[in-house]
């Protein structure tokens, strides 16, 4: 049987990231993921300053930049008038050494720590799924669907929504499913040519509803909503897919439409981060809704304060580094990222139309003081939660 300090359950991009800080400290390290390789579907997308910041430390940020789409300011759209609020990214200077979101598909974070892995001689095992976990005193044993087993001092749990690992810390995980679906389609269709003064990550209302446009280097991502009194099965169809993309932008062609899929909203967050051996980062401790892309970047900003705690502990036999990890990250959770999501998705969800004006008057004032708009962006952008929660730690 295998012996590592760390087992880390998951290879997304939070659990390849954690690997990679813990082989830069010098802890043996095992990560186990089910699939087979890295999953190449249109997840996360979306890298905040702090955490480009971060990942800069471990050398990931210029192969991201050179992937990816550097965004210098974001909007929230009016549609029909093409009115906006933009909130100017640049703003940020002086505060980190990336003012701007950088559009990068999350599993090219994945492919660049993979790689950094494996040249490092880490233990990564693809399409090897954790089946059973045994916390002892001094250890954790994991059984694989490969029949071999492996035994660490601490087990992580970087395995998305279905965590096994937080089946055991938390198997309640309480929270709430909001009663929208969102449709993901992407296309190639450059809207920046026809709508004007569009950013790369616009927040759009409409007359009937929402929508938001991300782009990435070589296509736009596009949340869409099921129309009023629409099924999601009607929504999802190529011609339920087709009138919303020309309700955006009215064409005599038909769009050329890539990947399509739904996806649940979800508020929820895990009770503990932490028992015993075992803990919780990313997905598997805490779910939110997309809008403002904090998920992801949460969990790496767990990964980063995770490696830490593991290396002092393993460093020093006390364990109350582990304790404050779980304290702090999980009070980040629910005040800076749960929140401040849960925020944006009720702004953008709104249907009331002088309330959605009112809104909307408001945003474009704050977008226009640069003081009190560089203090939102600060927020927003994760670096005072963050400054916070590292204070603490």
């Amino acid at each position: 049987m295998s012996r590592y300090d760390v087992l880390i359950v998951g290879g997304g991009p939070v659990g390849l990231t954690l690997a990679l800080i813990l082989s830069r400290l010098r802890v043996s390290v095992c990560v186990c993921e089910r699939c087979d390789e890295i999953v190449e579907d249109l997840r996360a997308s979306t890298f905040h300053p702090p955490t480009l910041d971060l990942l800069d430390t471990l050398g990931i940020t210029p192969l991201l930049l050179e992937q990816g789409l550097i965004c210098p300011d974001w909007q929230v759209r009016w549609h029909e008038t093409h009115e906006r609020a933009l909130f100017d990214l640049s703003l940020l200077s002086g505060e980190t050494a990336h003012p701007y979101r950088l559009q990068c598909e999350q599993y090219r974070l994945s492919r660049s720590a993979l790689e950094a892995l494996r040249s490092e001689g880490v233990d990564i095992r693809l399409g090897c799924e954790v089946t059973s976990l045994d916390c002892g005193a001094d250890a954790v044993t994991a059984g694989l669907s490969t029949g071999d087993r492996v035994s660490a001092r601490y087990a992580v749990g970087a395995d998305g929504a279905r965590s096994i690992v937080r089946a055991l810390v938390d198997p309640v995980f309480e929270g709430s499913t909001y009663p929208e679906t969102t449709i993901l389609a992407t296309t190639r269709f450059a809207f920046h040519d026809h709508l004007p003064g569009l950013s790369h990550v616009s927040y759009v209302w409409w007359e009937k509803g929402t929508f938001s446009l991300l782009r990435l280097r070589d296509l736009w991502r596009c949340s869409l909503y099921p129309g009023e009194g629409e099924s999601i099965e009607d929504a999802m169809t190529p011609a339920g897919i087709e009138a919303k993309l020309q309700r955006i932008w009215p064409r005599s062609t038909a769009y050329e439409v890539g990947e399509v899929r739904p996806y649940r909203v979800h508020l929820r967050l895990a009770s503990t981060f932490r028992e015993g051996p075992l803990m919780l980062a990313g997905d598997a401790a805490h779910l939110n809704p997309p809008s403002g892309g904090m998920g992801m970047n949460g969990g790496l900003h767990d990964a980063f304060a995770l490696g830490a705690a593991i290396k002092s502990a393993l460093d020093t036999g006390d364990e109350r580094s582990l304790d404050r990890y779980a304290a702090v990250r999980r009070r980040a959770a629910e005040t800076d990222i749960l929140d401040q999501a849960a925020r944006n998705r009720a702004r953008m969800q709104e249907r009331d139309p002088a309330k959605r004006r009112t809104q909307f008057e408001s945003l474009q004032r704050l977008a226009d003081n640069r003081a009190e708009a560089r203090d939102y962006l600060l927020r927003t952008s994760m670096i005072d939660g963050l400054r916070r929660a590292e204070a603490m730690l």
